[in-house]
């Protein structure tokens, strides 16, 4: 529905889902232009962008879920030179005002795209990075598969019969998988402790072959690295799962980070300020951001208290002071950001 005439400089908004975006045009004063569906396609991507600029030149889009739902279509815009803005969440106080509908929250995507409520550019998920992202999810879902067959193994240890009990008990993990793996159920007459026999038998190998997956995505996830950020890999306390975390988090195009202060707040490290009335000068912790950049960040400065001397003295020096050891940790987490930002793979 066509509300006014086109107008130039057209600020875009799409409310993103499985079978169907919603898109709605703004003009630069704020005015709906319109609002249409599109099918999640090729076909449909190009249509939606060709409905945008029959109001006129399409400066910008905001799209929610550019890491899901949106992610096909922020690919086709950024390939037509169009400005993507990462839309996170709807404008909870104009929803309570005027409802919930898909036309009305690509309205507002549209409006914090134009409004500069949102700013982020999208990450462009169309290189290196973006297959590193891919692989640690398998991987991910590897480890997790691996933990919780081990954890069954233990379990059935634990009410097994005894001359099964009196074997695995206290033993290694290596052990409890490589002698799991070699049980013959069909050697015994007895049926429950055939049972034993077969399901620790069945998780053995599982784990091993989950073993054989993980590594296999290992190798590809390092050579990736090694092509995209060797020199993040160099820095003192970073692994591949540091530096495959703090990669994926910045994205394919990190110039988009236009500060190491914004990749520091992107990763949650940054002070947010908390000052009122008479407090002033107060900081608080950031408890937003990307959570696994966090936690990557948290692992560099654990092995680095651990095993780097001037972190060490830092840490030991700072605690002398007074400071509490989780202030100290935050303190070293933002040089570390400050650090990385530098060695962030550039394309």
């Amino acid at each position: 529905m066509t509300i006014v005439e086109a107008a130039r400089g057209v600020t875009g908004g799409v409310d993103t889902h499985l079978d169907v975006h919603v898109a709605a045009a703004l003009d630069p004063l704020g005015v709906l232009l319109g609002s249409r569906s599109f099918a999640t396609t090729p076909a449909g991507y190009q249509s939606l962008l060709a409905w945008l600029e029959s109001f006129g030149s399409v400066t910008k889009v905001g799209v929610e879920g550019t890491g899901s739902y949106g992610a096909g279509l922020a690919r086709f815009l950024r390939r037509s030179h169009i400005e993507v803005i990462e839309v996170d969440r709807p404008n909870r106080a104009e929803r309570r005002r005027s409802g919930k509908s898909d036309p009305l929250d690509a309205v507002e995507a549209a409006r914090a795209a134009l409004g500069g409520r949102a700013t982020s550019i999208s990450k462009s998920k169309d290189g290196a990075v973006e297959a590193i992202r891919v692989l640690v999810v398998a991987k991910r879902s590897a480890r997790g598969a691996r933990i919780k067959a081990l954890t069954q193994m233990r379990h059935l240890v634990i009410t097994a019969p005894d001359q099964l009990r009196c074997r695995f008990t206290g033993v290694t993990i290596g052990a409890l998988v490589s002698e799991g793996a070699r049980l013959r159920p069909s050697r015994t007459g007895d049926e429950v402790m055939a049972a034993y026999k077969a399901s620790l038998s069945s998780l053995a190998h599982r784990i091993q072959e989950l073993d054989d997956e993980i590594a296999e995505l290992d190798v590809r996830i390092e050579t990736l690295l090694m092509e995209t950020a060797p020199e993040l890999l160099s820095l003192f306390g970073v692994g591949p799962d540091t530096a495959a975390a703090l990669s994926i988090s910045a994205g394919d195009n990190p110039e988009r980070l236009h500060s190491e202060a914004a990749w520091a707040h992107l990763c949650g490290v940054a002070p947010i300020p908390a000052s009122s009335g008479k407090s002033a000068g107060r900081y608080r912790l950031d408890r937003g951001g990307d959570r696994q950049a966090n936690a990557a960040l948290w692992r560099i400065v654990i092995v680095r208290i651990a095993h780097d001397p001037r972190t060490t003295a830092y840490f030991e020096r700072k605690v002398k002071e007074r400071r509490t050891k989780r202030d100290v940790i935050r303190l070293l987490k933002r040089y570390v950001a400050r650090e990385t930002y530098h060695y962030l793979p550039r394309g």
